[in-house]
């Protein structure tokens, strides 16, 4: 079982971020993955009609896609790009999503904040509880958008998911917690752990954030577009950070 994640497109007509997203697409036609999930921010700007252009982008392909928002996107488009996709239905007025595909589960949790680019899941959590309970012995991958643990980023952390720490708590006493956490938002690929849970940012495919801690000198970025692959096998998960 292959599962990709793709994060941060933030397509506008004013980036070539299209173009580096097809590149992703491209690579991904010779894994050909049982899923895509994308982890918000597709667009930038307000531009509705990336919306249209990234799912064309995706129309050719065969596997599954489920999408997530992320704090630049809107929630109509997103929707728009779900009824397209043939994910899930939607949760309530969030765009949650689970799906079961060969033996691993995958439950996307919304984490955005109307109005504000930082994160927030306090809202969601008997959701995600219920959900973990319910999905028998299943193992399980949690993505969303805003990233769980500290990155070292000053202006990135400030605007992570709020209440990491009660996500935390939840999954740690959780009986079925699931086996990886994977976000985005940060605009650089990085590994860490939230309650003991391996945590995972995807690099973006928009051009990537430096590797800045807040010193006076900022050190340059020019990382290629980037991609996540989840290999489950085994009762094992792997995970590979791709740049193309």
């Amino acid at each position: 079982m292959i599962i990709a994640q793709v994060s941060d497109i933030h397509a506008a007509p004013d980036n070539d971020n299209l173009s580096r997203f097809a590149r992703a697409l491209s690579w991904l036609d010779f894994i050909k993955p049982d899923a895509l999930v994308l982890t918000g921010d597709v667009i930038d700007n307000h531009w509705a009609e990336g919306y249209e252009k990234v799912s064309a982008c995706l129309h050719k392909r065969t596997w599954p896609t489920f999408v997530l928002p992320g704090n630049a996107d809107d929630s109509t488009g997103i929707r728009a790009m779900w009824g397209r996709r043939r994910s899930p239905a939607i949760e309530d007025d969030a765009l949650h999503f689970v799906a079961e595909l060969g033996g691993l589960r995958l439950i996307g949790l919304d984490s955005t904040l109307p109005g504000s680019p930082a994160g927030s899941v306090s809202e969601h959590l008997l959701w995600l509880e219920h959900t973990l309970s319910t999905g028998g012995g299943t193992p399980s991958i949690l993505f969303l958008h805003h990233h769980v643990f500290h990155s070292g980023i000053p202006s990135m952390d400030q605007i992570m998911c709020r209440d990491a720490g009660k996500l935390g708590a939840l999954l740690g006493r959780h009986p079925r917690r699931p086996i990886a956490i994977a976000t985005g938002h940060v605009h650089r690929p990085m590994a860490g752990n939230l309650a003991g849970i391996p945590a995972y940012i995807c690099g973006s495919i928009c051009p990537a954030n430096p590797v800045w801690f807040g010193s006076d000198t900022v050190p340059p970025a020019d990382d290629p577009p980037s991609l996540m692959l989840y290999r489950f096998a085994g009762g094992a998960l792997v995970s590979h950070i791709i740049a193309v």
